[in-house]
């Protein structure tokens, strides 16, 4: 019976060697699923997916099959599955350009966002407590309660909408910035992934902001709770972000999601952006706050579309034939602002010339 048993646990013992190359292998293979875990983008994410296709397919019913857009930015009327998934978009050169720089962005992304969301948010929330200790003197240790956390999560979001209007509009009247913003606006068909079609530069621009909105808000609310409080939250995100942005997956997204023109004026629609991406001129630089229409009302930049608006998507036919493939995208930015300094070169060249 001993006999039995220690060839039995030796037997076993072979069978569960692992070599050094499968280790490496299984480290490899784990390490590699970890990042695309971690990186797969929020609009892509399994639940997300379903609950857009979820509404989508309630669209689709009940406006008999009409809602969805082609390539062209037309309405046209669809089956189900060309109205949620349809081949002439998902097969687009733009939507293959769309991972590639997403893909970029990514390699990118540990280099810069981990110092500037560990650095900025902090300094800001910092500096905002410093000047009310300093105009105020010490907390006044406010007690929280679910009101005072539902408050905090509102002027979380309004203050990251306002920078968010505040950067996107300087995106779009800046010269330079435009240069980068525009890899965005190139896209000729909108996809979920369209929304994380960035360049590699403009990256950091966003972090930057998002920090010192967040900053800002946590500093105020910081100050009146010595510290005790956080934000009312849902499915762990901010409780108005949830409420305001579970459809920002229909912002780069096909299928129109109007609201009602009252709400509208109040909260911007998916199918707002949609006017946004187009390159008509009346639609151009308009809608450019993420959740509410309170910003663009103020600054003049609000368009709410007409049911089935043509939104022709891109940068129009001036200029889109040099932002399609993936390296047009990548060194566009380079070539715009070289054109922007040659200019000022070439004249300083001919005032030296002059004075000699």
């Amino acid at each position: 019976m001993s006999l039995v048993s220690t060839h039995t646990d030796t037997a076993n013992g072979a069978d569960n060697i692992v070599g050094p190359f499968t280790q490496m292998s299984q480290t490899v293979a784990k390490f590699v699923w970890n990042t695309a875990a971690t990186n797969i983008p929020q609009d892509l994410e399994w639940e997300i997916v379903l609950l857009t296709l979820a509404i989508a397919g309630l669209l689709w019913f009940l406006r008999g099959g009409h809602g969805s857009k082609g390539v062209d930015g037309r309405v046209r009327k669809a089956g189900l599955l060309q109205f949620l998934l349809p081949k002439d978009i998902y097969t687009h050169a733009s939507a293959r350009v769309d991972v590639w720089l997403w893909v970029t962005e990514r390699i990118f992304y540990p280099f810069w966002a981990i110092a500037l969301l560990a650095t900025v948010g902090p300094a800001t929330e910092q500096s905002v407590i410093s000047v009310l200790k300093w105009l105020f003197g010490n907390s006044p240790e406010l007690h929280s309660n679910l009101a005072w956390m539902l408050l905090y999560s509102l002027v979380t979001l309004l203050c990251y909408d306002f920078v968010f209007f505040l950067t996107h509009y300087a995106m779009h009247k800046v010269p330079a910035l435009w240069a980068l913003h525009k890899i965005h606006h190139s896209a000729e068909v909108l996809t979920p992934l369209t929304r994380y079609r960035e360049h590699f530069i403009d990256g950091p621009i966003w972090v930057v902001g998002g920090a010192v909105s967040y900053g800002f808000a946590a500093g105020i609310f910081g100050f009146l709770f010595n510290g005790g409080i956080t934000e009312a939250t849902l499915l762990n995100l901010g409780f108005f972000a949830v409420l305001f942005g579970f459809n920002g997956s229909f912002r780069h997204y096909h299928v129109q999601f109007h609201y009602p023109v009252w709400l509208s004026k109040w909260l911007q629609s998916p199918v707002m952006h949609h006017v946004h991406h187009s390159y008509l001129q009346q639609h151009h630089d308009k809608n450019l706050a993420v959740f509410t229409s309170i910003w663009d009302r103020m600054f003049g930049t609000l368009y709410i579309p007409e049911v089935d608006e043509y939104t022709p998507w891109g940068l129009g036919p001036d200029s889109q034939s040099e932002h399609q493939t993936f390296w047009q995208n990548t060194t566009g930015p380079f070539r715009d602002w070289y054109k922007m300094l040659r200019p000022r070169a070439s004249r300083g060249h001919r005032s030296e010339r002059e004075q000699s």
